[in-house]
């Protein structure tokens, strides 16, 4: 599930500003080229804390991470309640998001499907943390 390595070597494309590009007519977009975008700048902010996972599952779809996509995880940030994290419980891998209320922890799934529940964590569970998800990559397969 996991593939760690070392830091990407930086890579820039076009990146097009003005107009935004509708979903419609396409518009002669080479005018308005603002400059290069390099991905691994905007996406991953400490390389030597950040990996990258394959999700596996659907319950994470209201938040937007399907079955398939990439998540970039950095192990730098500290979790705080409410954002999307990859722990491990026990042993197994999830990316779940991190609930703190006075002085329970849950592990919430972000779904409308009614077979995923929270998961409350108890001072045995073995939960351990591995890093806050702070982006994810979806493919849009032909």
């Amino acid at each position: 599930m996991f593939a760690i390595s070392s830091p990407p070597s930086p890579r820039s494309v076009a990146l097009y500003e003005a107009p935004r590009p509708a979903a419609g007519f396409p518009s002669p977009a080479a005018d308005y080229v603002e400059g290069k975008l390099d991905l691994n700048e905007r996406l991953i902010a400490r390389p030597a804390a950040t990996f990258i996972v394959r999700v596996s599952g659907d319950s994470m779809r209201r938040a937007g991470i399907h079955n398939g996509d990439l998540a970039i995880v950095d192990r730098s940030i500290t979790p705080r309640s409410g954002q999307i994290v990859v722990a491990s419980l026990n042993g197994e891998f999830v990316v779940k998001r991190l609930r703190r209320r006075e002085r329970r922890i849950w592990l919430e799934p972000d779904s409308d499907d009614p077979t995923y529940h929270p998961i409350e964590i108890g001072e045995d569970s073995g939960l351990e943390i591995w890093g806050v998800v702070t982006h994810s990559i979806r493919d849009h397969p032909a």
